[in-house]
């Protein structure tokens, strides 16, 4: 097998999916910029995903894939492989891991492909990867930057990083500003504390949404603070029920279905402390060095664990754990319902001393 190409003019990346995981790729997107600093390079994303990477200085452009729309079913595969071959790119380097990744890299005639061996596409590959034991045992961020090291690219710094749009977080802070002057506390300032009650993965992942407004009330109670409520409009029932267990006027500003995620990542950077269940906000969190509160339930605490230092990760320990499973095969969901808010809340109390403390 030849080199990996020194100096490709023109590369693709493929990202991952979800919001989660693309964070978690975004040592390994740094590394591969400073190991071509003068390559112009594209980055292959599903529109869900391109806001996490919109403001990066280490992407060139963006080829979103529309993966519902035109890009849909065979044809829309073949499609897409015409327009990536219209681009004459030289190299492909494939963070997402699927069969179909390398299959349209190489229908798009790039010459030059690299990436893990999974999925059964290691003949399609030009530059494969091949996993070693025990790597899918740590931490997502060292398994993305491992494989562009097997390609002989020299590894950098593993910490995440994300770049807010100027224009979001002026949105952000305007609307933080006035949610915080209609407060019937006196107390205008805050803290500001985040609540993630949704998770794309399934129920097994979500702490109740009862149980984060026992833990916001008393938050709110025992600090004056604001909770700021994230999510899709799929979380707005949670919302409703973490306002009514909060109660009191301007105690709970409510962002479930109202932001885009680059409005909702610059939010995430002014809050205080986030309470979490173990989804792609979490890891913005993580990347935008937020405090936070992790709840784990069904998912490893390890390989997809908050990535950073000012994290508590809270979970229980069972026969069953962790059964990556996205509904409990028991019917219980016992080791989220074994979590109790004040716990979560004293989680969060600690986090927030240590800040201000800084």
């Amino acid at each position: 097998m030849h080199s990996f190409p020194a100096t490709p003019k023109k590369l693709l990346i493929r990202s991952t999916n979800w919001i989660g995981d693309a964070v978690m790729t975004t040592p390994a997107i740094r590394t591969i910029r400073h190991n071509f600093p003068d390559t112009e390079i594209t980055l292959l994303v599903l529109p869900w995903v391109r806001d996490v990477f919109a403001a990066c200085p280490h992407i060139d452009d963006f080829f979103i894939y529309e993966k519902h729309g035109r890009h849909r079913g065979l044809a829309g595969k073949w499609r897409l492989a015409r327009e990536l071959r219209a681009k004459k790119f030289d190299a492909a380097i494939l963070l997402q891991n699927a069969f179909e990744a390398a299959l349209i890299t190489k229908l798009a005639a790039i010459p030059n492909r690299g990436g893990y061996t999974t999925d059964g596409r290691g003949l399609l590959l030009t530059h494969p990867v091949k996993k070693r034991p025990g790597i899918d045992a740590i931490h997502q961020v060292h398994y993305y930057q491992e494989m562009v090291a097997g390609l002989g690219l020299q590894p950098g710094p593993d910490a995440l990083e994300l770049f807010l749009d100027q224009d979001a977080l002026a949105r952000a802070e305007q609307e933080l500003a006035r949610a915080l002057a209609g407060r019937e506390n006196e107390n205008k300032k805050g803290p500001v504390i985040g609540l993630n009650p949704g998770a794309a993965y399934g129920p097994a992942k979500r702490w109740p949404a009862k149980k984060y407004g026992q833990a916001a009330a008393l938050f709110v109670r025992e600090t004056g603070g604001l909770a700021v409520v994230f999510g899709t409009d799929a979380d707005n029932e949670a919302a409703r029920i973490i306002q009514e267990t909060v109660g009191g006027q301007g105690a709970v500003l409510d962002l479930t279905g109202k932001t885009d995620l680059a409005t909702a990542m610059a939010h995430i950077s002014l809050c205080d402390v986030f309470i979490t269940n173990d989804s792609g906000l979490m890891h913005v969190a993580a990347a935008l060095d937020t405090p936070l509160v992790a709840i784990f339930g069904s998912t490893d605490h390890i390989a997809t664990g908050p990535f950073c230092e000012q994290a508590i990760i809270l979970r229980r320990e069972l026969d069953c754990s962790p059964c990556k499973k996205t509904h409990c095969p028991k019917g219980h969901f016992a080791c989220m319902e074994q979590i109790n808010a004040d716990e979560v809340c004293a989680a969060a109390l600690e986090l927030l001393k240590k800040k201000n403390n800084v």
